[in-house]
């Protein structure tokens, strides 16, 4: 079975290109542009693992990330917090997710990061 990645991302740009690369090698992909958007997919998928942006138009990554934490049925969903803003330790400690990558960031780097959660 496909392993699914949803990518939580609201620059359309950065979006188009991670999903690109993760379907090309060979990966499920979801997107969306916004926390609420997200939170609705939650209600009928349950993805493997979640690519989020820190700085949302409608949240931010890192309290999504805790309320994830929070509810038993998301709470073992591998997740890597995405920001161009913030500190690697700081996030890590704060969202309490898996993983970190600082934007902007190389592909190859992307799909190392995403492929220790999830490998093909």
């Amino acid at each position: 079975m496909d392993k699914l990645i949803h990518v939580v991302e609201d620059d359309d740009d950065i979006r188009f290109i991670v999903e690109y690369i993760l379907i090309e090698s060979g990966y499920k992909v979801e997107s969306s542009a916004n926390a609420n958007a997200f939170y609705k997919s939650l209600e009928h998928t349950t993805p493997d693992l979640i690519l989020l942006d820190v700085m949302l138009p409608d949240g931010n990554g890192i309290d999504i990330c805790r309320d994830l934490r929070e509810k038993e049925s998301t709470r073992e969903i591998k997740i890597i917090v995405m920001s161009a803003h913030a500190a690697e330790n700081a996030v890590l400690e704060e969202a309490c997710s898996d993983d970190f990558i600082s934007k902007p960031f190389d592909l190859d780097d992307l799909l190392r990061h995403v492929k220790r959660f999830v490998p093909r």
